[in-house]
């Protein structure tokens, strides 16, 4: 009997209106920008920078084309039709570039910062082995035996996300939280709602501290050359009170969760697979690891040192290591360095540096605000790509860069999609029973993010 024909393939009904959305949305985003300008330069200034501007050659109008439109499909997330997602963009966008002449192939190779996707990778390996190692499965059973209250409960899973995000990346931490916490919950006898909105909220705040907390600050690090150390010192203070801060907000929104006297439900935690000599080997170099950052060794090379040395093992195939790296987040990198290389070299010329640079950036609160902003419509790690030429020529660039890794990675809190580590847990949480809408994120994620601001500005 013939089998019967598969179903076609969904498509969108309206194919492009997620793109019009976008492009709405970046023209009254350009709108902004250009009202803000004006406020704070006043409109003859505004007028006179904007008449200064060069006529753009072929080259240079299809650079600026290919950098707003790779940056629109970073903002909306995929190209409507054509499937195209985040990473595929970039990668589109810098073959574009090159295809127009911007950059050479050898520009491009050195336009790539080897030293942030070799971190990453380095780090995303560490995670992986801890994470099958059964690590933090243990580590949740023994919150569970420590927890007496649902609001120690919650302050224990928010330290715990924060303290893992601040040394083992934000995004990697995210992917292992979520099946965790509701489990947890879930034996406990609790909702699982409040503690897992906690995940992303603590997660961004904690990945504030160090350079290894988020792909942003690890860009930032290479681009500045602040150690390890001068970074940690200057930033941590903000993440510990932001945590803290974290645990406030969510226990308000929630009530009736944490405001009464009832304690937790003791559970015998079920027998559970864990590998301790690889946990052990795994513990042993990430404390080296870290150690040696803090020791001034250029951190791409103690990260990726640690995962090489993590590979050797009996216990866990690399195959199975491999399919825990975010091979297209490495992609998207890679594609916005070159992006973003080309878009330097053609489009932004000294003059128009030196134009921006006057609508007051050397200001705390307005670097912050762009930062934010921008952070908030295309992504963090874009946004400070796309700040790179203009910090460098500030009066106090080392200072200029703490505040945009504090304002870019705070600014991921104010709306579920502020960034990617929020929507790796809804997606996880999703999968797992537990839904997390956008006005339940937003009543707890939008004030905590302008709490949080305002003292890393006072901070800083």
């Amino acid at each position: 009997m013939p089998s019967s024909p598969e179903p076609a393939p969904h498509r969108l009904r309206h194919p492009f209106l997620t793109l019009w959305f976008g492009i709405l949305v970046a023209l009254i985003v350009a709108g902004g920008a250009a009202l803000a300008a004006v406020a704070m330069l006043g409109l003859g200034e505004f007028l006179s920078l904007v008449s200064r501007l060069p006529t753009p050659t072929p080259q240079t109008a299809a650079v600026a084309a290919i950098f707003a439109a790779t940056y629109l499909v970073l903002a909306i997330g995929k190209l409507p039709y054509y499937r195209l997602d985040r990473a595929g963009a970039a990668l589109l966008g810098a073959s574009l570039t090159i295809g127009v002449g911007a950059l050479s192939l050898d520009e491009a190779y050195r336009a790539i910062d080897f030293d942030a996707i070799t971190l990453l990778l380095g780090m995303m390996i560490v995670v992986a082995n801890l994470r099958l190692s059964g690590f933090f499965r243990r580590a949740a059973d023994w919150l569970a035996d420590v927890a007496r209250r649902p609001i120690f409960l919650l302050a224990a899973v928010a330290a715990a996300t924060g303290l893992f995000s601040a040394f083992l990346v934000n995004d990697a931490i995210c992917l292992v939280m979520p099946p965790l916490v509701v489990d947890l919950a879930q034996r406990l006898k609790r909702d699982p709602t409040p503690y897992v909105l906690s995940i992303p909220l603590a997660s961004n705040i904690g990945s504030v501290a160090t350079i290894t907390g988020n792909p942003q600050n690890m860009i930032i690090a290479t681009a500045s050359g602040i150690s390890y150390g001068d970074f940690a010192q200057a930033l941590w203070p903000i993440a510990f009170a932001g945590v803290a801060l974290t645990i406030l907000f969510v226990a308000l929104a929630f009530p009736h969760e944490f405001f009464s006297r009832e304690k937790l439900t003791p559970i015998v935690a079920a027998p559970r697979a864990f590998h301790r000599a690889l946990a052990s080997k795994a513990l042993l170099i990430t404390a080296a690891m870290i150690a040696f950052f803090f020791a001034g060794v250029p951190p791409a090379k103690a990260a990726i040192i640690a995962g090489g040395l993590l590979l050797l093992t009996r216990r866990v195939g690399s195959k199975k290591i491999y399919r825990e790296i975010d091979w297209p987040l490495l992609l998207m990198f890679a594609g916005l360095f070159i992006v973003v290389g080309a878009f330097d070299k053609v489009v932004l010329t000294p003059g128009e540096i030196a134009d921006v640079g006057r609508l007051r950036l050397d200001d705390a609160s307005t670097l912050a605000l762009v930062s934010a902003v921008l952070s908030n419509i295309v992504s963090n790690v874009p946004a400070v790509l796309a700040l790179k030429p203009f910090i460098v020529g500030l009066s106090d660039p080392r200072r200029a860069w703490l505040i945009v890794a504090m304002a870019s990675t705070l600014a991921g809190n104010f709306t579920l999609v502020g960034s990617i580590a929020n929507l790796i847990v809804v997606e996880r949480a999703r999968a797992l029973g537990v839904t997390i809408g956008f006005w339940t994120y937003f009543k707890v994620g939008a004030p905590l993010t302008l709490a949080t601001t305002a003292l890393g500005l006072w901070r800083l």
